[in-house]
């Protein structure tokens, strides 16, 4: 018996290098496959509409157009070439809103939001080389219709938390947690989707807006594993967007 525990000890002290792999190609599968995505779309689009590219109308299209295709090369090309199959339960999709993810996501807001500005205010001590206060690109730009707002309206307050939730504490999140602690999955997920915002411009990475988002994953991971679910994430990162939105786009255009 003595023996047996020394080996099961042992066994439980030993570095899980397939368990880093597997979290290690997921973080890598989800990332490139988004980057991919961003710069064929970008591309085709480019080339076939040209300056007219930077349109509102086209702008959406790009976002949904990306999204799509991102959660069909994410979910659905390692379930039929890998036979990884993945359920809502994994998704955190599982049956509708409640109460309870309803009301946690203004929790999780107020959380979130002074958690990054403590981070952030210890970052600009840290590093005041860095510029923290850089605006967000947020891809859309010359708002001058209503219309437009709409749109704009739609691709980052709708779109982009339905999508990236799915992505990133849905599959991603469902995934790496079944092999892994809790805090593993959720600085994993967290520390990829800050990354994911750093943006293109490598002259001008927005480090301030990777931060803040990282802090948000956070929250977000922590609700997911509260609650089961992905729905209170998904309403607390609407609430981010639409605040941002409104600050952006809104106020003053009346």
């Amino acid at each position: 018996m003595k023996k047996e525990k020394k080996i099961e000890k042992a066994e439980k002290g030993k570095f899980d290098w397939k368990k880093v792999g597997w979290v290690a190609g997921l973080l890598a599968w989800v990332g490139v496959s988004l980057i991919a995505c961003q710069l064929v779309v970008s591309y085709v689009m480019i080339a076939i509409l040209g300056d007219a590219v930077v349109q509102p109308v086209w702008t959406t299209l790009y976002s949904a157009i990306v999204y799509i295709l991102c959660l069909l090369l994410v979910i659905f090309v390692p379930w039929q070439v890998m036979k990884m199959k993945t359920n809502r339960e994994e998704l955190g999709l599982m049956g509708l809103p409640t109460w309870t993810d309803i009301g946690l996501a203004p929790v999780g807001f107020v959380v979130y939001f002074i958690v990054a500005i403590l981070v952030m205010a210890l970052m600009s001590v840290i590093l005041p080389g860095v510029n923290w206060e850089q605006a967000q690109e947020v891809g859309f730009e010359n708002l001058f219709f209503f219309s437009d707002r709409i749109l704009a309206f739609v691709a980052l307050v709708i779109l982009a938390p339905v999508a990236e939730e799915i992505i990133f504490r849905g599959w991603l999140y469902g995934k790496i947690r079944s092999k892994v602690p809790a805090w593993v999955g959720i600085l994993a997920v967290s520390v990829l989707f800050g990354l994911m915002h750093l943006g293109f411009n490598v002259e001008a990475l927005q480090w301030n807006a990777a931060l803040n988002i990282f802090c948000m994953s956070v929250v977000l991971c922590v609700l997911r594993e509260i609650t089961g679910t992905i729905w209170s994430g998904m309403i607390l990162h609407m609430v981010k967007n639409g605040l941002a939105f409104y600050l952006l786009f809104i106020n003053g255009f009346f």
